[in-house]
């Protein structure tokens, strides 16, 4: 006799969302009606941040309620286009739900963060790497994503059919909808024209918050587009590149240079520029020379980095038609020893042709102990290893002299209470999640600053080492940083906004010159350099000042970029 076993509490739940599941009514629907619907869900419930930005525009109030049913409808319009390209069979249920998936992401970020997602942003995204990418997640996220795209999904896939429709009448009738779709699209287009084309050129980030086409134009803008374009040939720049006249006299100590690639500083969070807050006590007692009013290449390491480096300056790199060598081609080719030392998600390309290493890879158990904790290193870390970059250089070209650059972590946001040690946590309470919106304003800033504290004591003891090594070399030092950073100015935070329109606080960064000894080898005059601090300069000056102060001559030098060039005895 059989008998039925007792049912246990925990197969209750299952037992009755499975039996809903098989009860629940399934409609069947064509792939173009099914199209539809995900775009209109696309429309309203994952395109919050557009209409968030909509509601808050002055100019874009009287007559609303036109304006914004002709958005949607376009948006709609737009976004049925793109799914109905994947109404195959076998494709339709995957990229559908990989653009929800994205589109629900792209939306938390958007509304968290404030982020646009361009071209750049894009870029930013391929290149993180995972405990870059892990600062960024969060149950909220989680949540999120289950709610605006979990529902569909669960629709698409348990809740609905697709009917079966014979070849003939399934490509009508799909034409007759995507024709009366691009209609739409045209015609209201037009007739909205001269309302939108002000709207989209005083406001251009609004293009980039169209979910999820902004995502899908700009992942293919750097991802398909460079497949279809054809590769940019290699242009050598080292041409012609020596040594100048100070390396003659033997009796001359070699230059030391030390290049700080600061990472998310703000200028305008720097004790040294004014800022109310001694975010830089270690600095000021080393009496470096800090330039203020300096801009960006870019609003993000990938855009910045490469550019900073260049001698085409920010108009020429971003127009290149070739990929060119770099400031470091040019210093190695010289002569001198060049070594890249990085802390952070890689040098974008930049040290490819000279040695380099990641600071944690090189590192000792116990500096891995002492400052690295869940997959991430504090920037001390590339300290306590700049004897043995150095000493690594080929020994005649350390005799020549040596440049070390060394990248670091910085001020890398949203995981800021990450980027400093205990006794640097000078500013207090300090937000402790990587979720920077769900913290007050004060905790935000209070943990940024103590990240500039952390910068501060790093330079500070890069300038120590320096000056243990002035017995053999003429030392000196100079920091700058990539691009700036927001925190949470009208609704802004991170950085990475296109260029055009990013506030000031991603573009405006800090540069700042420890003289060192290496002055007197090059006759610069320091009172000269101090007096101009409050001139604009750009990342366009970076390669030329560094050959000026390095004394290396090269055809790509340009004395009228050189900050430091007025102030030397023989500029």
């Amino acid at each position: 006799m059989q008998t039925s076993m007792p049912r246990t509490p925990g197969r209750a739940v299952p037992d009755f969302l499975s039996h809903l599941l098989r009860t629940w009514p399934q409609p069947v629907l064509a792939p173009r009606t099914v199209a539809v619907l995900l775009s209109l869900w696309c429309t309203v419930a994952l395109n919050q941040a557009l209409w968030h930005k909509l509601a808050g525009l002055p100019d874009f109030s009287d007559p609303w309620l036109l304006r914004r049913t002709v958005i949607a409808v376009l948006v709609a319009c737009a976004t049925y286009l793109w799914f109905m390209l994947w109404s195959w069979p076998r494709l339709r249920r995957p990229m559908w739900s990989l653009t929800l998936v994205v589109a629900a992401v792209v939306q938390y970020y958007m509304l968290r963060y404030g982020m646009v997602m361009d071209s750049s942003m894009a870029h930013n995204v391929l290149q993180t790497n995972f405990t870059e990418g892990l600062a960024l997640f969060s149950m909220t996220l989680v949540g999120h994503v289950l709610v605006l795209a979990g529902l569909p999904l669960l629709w698409l896939y348990r809740g609905l059919r697709f009917k079966e429709e014979s070849a003939r009448k399934s490509w009508g009738c799909s034409a007759l909808v995507l024709l009366a779709c691009l209609g739409l699209l045209v015609g209201g287009a037009m007739g909205m024209y001269r309302e939108l084309a002000p709207l989209l050129r005083n406001h251009t980030e609004i293009r980039y918050q169209i979910n999820p086409l902004a995502s899908v134009v700009s992942f293919a803008s750097v991802t398909i587009k460079p497949l279809l374009q054809p590769q940019r040939p290699f242009q050598p720049i080292t041409a012609g590149a020596l040594l100048g006249a100070s390396y003659a006299n033997a009796a001359t100590k070699p230059p030391l240079l030390v290049l700080v690639v600061g990472e998310t500083a703000r200028a305008d969070h720097f004790g040294l520029n004014g800022y109310p807050r001694d975010t830089t006590p270690e600095m000021e007692a080393h009496q470096v020379i800090s330039w203020r009013q300096v801009q960006s290449c870019g609003t993000n390491t990938q855009a910045s980095v490469p550019c900073m480096f260049s001698s085409l300056g920010k108009a020429g790199y971003e127009r290149r038609k070739f990929e060119y060598g770099n400031l470091l081609d040019v210093l190695q080719a010289a002569g001198l020893g060049v070594e890249w030392l990085e802390n952070q998600s890689g040098c974008k390309g930049v040290c490819d042709r000279v040695p380099h290493a990641q600071a944690d890879a090189i590192a000792t158990p116990q500096a891995l102990r002492q400052w690295c904790k869940d997959g991430e290193c504090l920037d001390q870390l590339m300290v306590d290893q700049l004897d043995q970059r150095l000493q690594a250089l080929p020994e005649a070209a350390r005799h020549q002299g040596a440049v070390l650059v060394l990248h670091q972590m910085g001020s890398h946001g949203p995981a800021y209470y990450r980027r400093s040690s205990a006794q640097n946590k000078t500013f207090q309470p300090e937000c402790t999640t990587q979720v920077t919106s769900d913290c007050s304003h004060t905790e935000l800033i209070n943990v940024y600053d103590n990240s500039m504290r952390e910068t501060d004591r790093f330079v500070g003891r890069v300038i120590d080492w320096l000056k243990t090594q002035q017995d053999q070399y003429a030392t000196s030092l100079l920091y700058v940083s990539d691009h700036g950073e927001s925190l949470g100015e009208n609704g802004l935070y991170l950085h990475g906004m296109p260029y055009a329109i990013a506030p000031q606080a991603q573009k405006h960064v800090p540069w700042v010159l420890w003289p060192g000894s290496l002055q007197a080898r090059t006759g610069m005059d320091e009172q000269c350099a101090r007096a101009s601090i409050d001139k604009a300069y750009t990342h366009d000056n970076y390669f030329h000042t560094v050959l000026g102060m390095l004394d290396v001559h090269s055809p790509t030098y340009k004395p009228e970029l050189d900050m430091l060039a007025p102030c030397r005895k023989a500029g």
